[in-house]
């Protein structure tokens, strides 16, 4: 990244929206977390600077983030009042969001959305899942203990998009559905969604093994993640429940 952004290119833009980052699902050495860190806050920051200085700035700007901010909590019920957690990824979110702070300064409306689990069969968890269950060797991750927050890939682009037209939602907003789950009923929904078996659990030490630190901190770890603030702003899920969700994702 050369750093520049001609604020010129943004003329006449009314909305932002910014997702972008180095992938997390690979095995974290020193050089691939620099990249993961400084791949979101570098252009974040860059974006937020740039915004500051136009005169004709955009009305909002929806910046990527995550529930990773959290960190591992166990059951602890989660909102965006709840603290940031301890571990590497709480630490490259409260970065990433604080790298906007150059637009929220400047009068932007700022969304920081803290996305969890999108299911989509077209990348992410769900994507990697669907072999394995598929072929009847699916089932719970580690202890299956860990909660998943999730939300449909449909309801994730229709939250973007009522954050984007919503003039009161500001800050940080969990993009999740109302309920989490558990690992091991989200393998026994995605089993019964399939037509599969979903009693082949993967055990700890095997991710470990592949992925080591990235393992313990985002696949056998999890967040129990209420999304207050979209629910309070107005938002109705189209998709109530996992396995409608799932169904309506993977319907051909």
């Amino acid at each position: 990244m050369r750093g520049v952004l001609a604020p010129d290119a943004l003329e006449g833009v009314d909305a932002i929206v910014h997702l972008a980052g180095e992938n997390l699902a690979q095995r974290w050495t020193a050089e691939r977390k620099r990249a993961i860190l400084e791949s979101r806050v570098r252009s974040t920051e860059l974006l937020a600077r740039t915004i500051a200085g136009m005169t004709r700035k955009p009305r909002v700007m929806v910046s990527g983030a995550a529930v990773g901010f959290y960190g591992d909590r166990g059951d602890e019920m989660l909102d965006e009042d709840s603290t940031s957690g301890t571990d590497f990824l709480a630490g490259v979110v409260r970065e990433w969001e604080g790298a906007t702070r150059g637009a929220a300064d400047a009068g932007v409306r700022v969304v920081r959305i803290r996305t969890g689990v999108v299911l989509s069969p077209k990348g992410g968890a769900l994507e990697r899942l669907l072999l394995p269950f598929r072929l009847g060797v699916g089932g719970p991750i580690g202890s299956g203990r860990q909660w998943m927050s999730w939300i449909s890939l449909h309801d994730h682009v229709r939250a973007m998009m009522h954050a984007l037209a919503t003039d009161g939602l500001a800050g940080p907003v969990n993009l999740v559905w109302p309920n989490p789950v558990t690992n091991a009923e989200f393998a026994a929904t995605l089993g019964r969604v399939l037509s599969r078996p979903a009693i082949v659990p993967l055990p700890s030490f095997a991710l470990e093994l592949v992925y080591g630190e990235m393992a313990r901190a985002t696949i056998l770890s999890g967040q129990r993640v209420q999304p207050k603030a979209l629910l309070k702003s107005g938002f109705v899920f189209e998709l109530p429940t996992l396995e409608e969700a799932l169904r309506f994702e993977l319907k051909d």
